[in-house]
């Protein structure tokens, strides 16, 4: 999730710095992708989530559907902007697709991380939504608890969080190694082949693949999400808990970024975020924005 920065758009215009409702704080740059939006019609979004219930998936007839199809859609009626297209790509080209303007924004359940806005060099919204992690097995599994995976293969989504989760639990011995799979399909595909005998995953996409897949289940509890060590003294002075997720924008699109936090706050004000997550049976009050930041 890292990669190179794109180039500045021949119709950019200079910003002065701004600090944003979460308090991210944005450089002074040129932007106008926002406008090309307006413009065209169409606000064209990475995810990597497509498929997964409840974040986004594709009914019967073709149309999409899911809480962060919801937003999305919630968010362009705020802009004027007719359509929003979705482009399902690898989570790990994610990123780097963004900064190569293959997509305007990241939409996927992607947790804001400060190695992310720092080491990859993207911008992110204030957090939308918030994550935490979960070992999970096949119904007939031996492992009663997270110990009894020693010397067991983990599975995980490549490019994740659940990377370093997974990592850290090896480090206490649950687990041998870990495997990284293209999305998160292909890691429950893995797991009911065999090819790992658990996975680490969100609680929102294992809830959604639970409610078609009978044959799984939990052992240990509750995991936070966890940063990578290198990255945790910077995390500790960000503005908002680590495990939020946010919408991704280049560096330089500040009136994007702009935008799209203050959608977020209408969405909040109408009650209409709260109102998609209980549709979905996700919603509790960590999810507030309050909850999700910290200054």
């Amino acid at each position: 999730m890292k990669r190179n920065f794109p180039s500045l758009s021949r119709r950019a215009f200079l910003a002065t710095s701004a600090i944003l409702a979460t308090g991210l704080i944005v450089p002074a740059a040129f932007a106008d992708t926002l406008d090309d939006i307006k413009a065209k019609g169409v606000l064209v979004v990475g995810s990597g989530v497509v498929g997964s219930k409840p974040w986004m998936y594709k009914n019967e007839d073709g149309t999409y559907g899911g809480m962060e199809y919801e937003m999305l859609q919630y968010i362009i009626k705020k802009w004027g902007v007719p359509k929003v297209e979705i482009v399902d790509a690898a989570w790990e080209t994610l990123i780097p697709g963004l900064k190569a303007k293959r997509w305007d924004i990241i939409f996927s359940g992607m947790t804001v991380t400060e190695e992310r806005r720092q080491g990859a060099g993207i911008e992110f919204t204030r957090p939308y939504y918030f994550e935490s992690d979960r070992i999970v097995v096949k119904s007939d599994s031996a492992a009663q608890k997270p110990e009894d995976l020693a010397g067991k293969t983990l599975g995980v989504p490549l490019g994740t969080v659940e990377e370093i989760q997974a990592k850290l639990l090896i480090e206490k011995g649950i687990g041998k190694d870990s495997k990284a799979f293209e999305n998160v399909a292909t890691v429950f595909q893995a797991l009911n082949s065999g090819q790992v005998d658990a996975i680490i995953m969100d609680n929102t996409s294992l809830a959604g693949q639970m409610a078609v897949t009978a044959n799984l289940r939990t052992v240990g509890g509750v995991y936070n999400l966890v940063a990578d060590p290198k990255w945790q003294d910077a995390q500790a002075k960000a503005p908002y808990k680590y495990g939020g997720d946010g919408a991704g924008v280049r560096k330089e699109d500040t009136a994007l970024l702009q935008a799209l936090n203050d959608a977020l706050d209408a969405m909040d004000a109408d009650g209409v975020r709260e109102a998609i997550f209980k549709k979905y049976g996700v919603w509790d009050e960590s999810l507030s924005k309050e909850s999700m930041m910290t200054k």
